[in-house]
């Protein structure tokens, strides 16, 4: 096993659906609001400013709602979603669930030395949110750093895992996920790699060739 194990989220640690029923859903109806509520906060302006030059014009909840129905990765939107989910597990309106053999495994390997980092397209405040509140209490003590495509960049290129082992200080990275692109981009930077085939899940019949594909994780 390599020093550092990073994982992707959706469809690798926990089902596709928690992330584009659940919490889109509890998303969905409070982006107006929270904009309203919070537009003297420049992250929320910041973000507010790129929907609108992203999109090309002022309607910033339509284009969210637009970028949610294609399941569009796009940074402000992510922004947004990550604090109102934030504000949801910590109100205790939402719980993360995992795949039942992810908990066991994430535990093993921190209990055996092995750092462990999250890449995922969700920002870093919703990733926090989301290991803090979870149905086995708060996992976020077992992870080391979180990387979304803020701080680190899109998850299908590889100048992003190149940019994350210069962050983790570290060339022996194993990155475990479900789709196959991601695998692929972290392999062209280096990356040892693991595609996770998830039966029911989006990708659970890619082909993960030439990446070493589990169908759950081994603790």
């Amino acid at each position: 096993m390599s020093k550092w194990v990073v994982l992707d989220i959706e469809g690798t640690l926990s089902a596709t659906d928690q992330v584009l029923v659940v919490l889109y859903d509890y998303a969905r109806p409070r982006l107006g609001p929270w904009i309203e509520q919070h537009g003297d906060d420049p992250v929320v302006a910041d973000a507010v400013q790129q929907i609108k030059e992203l999109s090309g014009h002022d309607d910033v909840v339509k284009a969210l709602h637009d970028w949610m129905d294609a399941d569009q990765k796009v940074t402000p939107l992510k922004t947004l979603q990550g604090l109102i989910w934030q504000q949801g597990y910590a109100q205790g309106d939402l719980v993360a669930e995992f795949f039942p053999d992810v908990v066991p495994a994430i535990r093993k390997w921190h209990d055996d030395g092995i750092k462990l980092a999250i890449f995922s397209s969700g920002s870093v405040a919703g990733q926090v949110a989301f290991f803090q509140h979870t149905t086995d209490g708060d996992l976020t003590p077992l992870l080391e750093h979180h990387f979304d495509t803020v701080n680190a960049g899109p998850k299908r290129e590889a100048a992003s895992y190149h940019k994350i082992a210069e962050t983790l200080k570290s060339d022996d990275i194993t990155f475990y996920s479900d789709v196959p692109a991601e695998l692929h981009a972290a392999q062209e930077a280096g990356w040892k790699t693991v595609g996770v085939a998830r039966a029911g899940e989006p990708y659970g019949n890619a082909d993960f060739t030439p990446h070493p594909t589990v169908w759950e994780l081994s603790s």
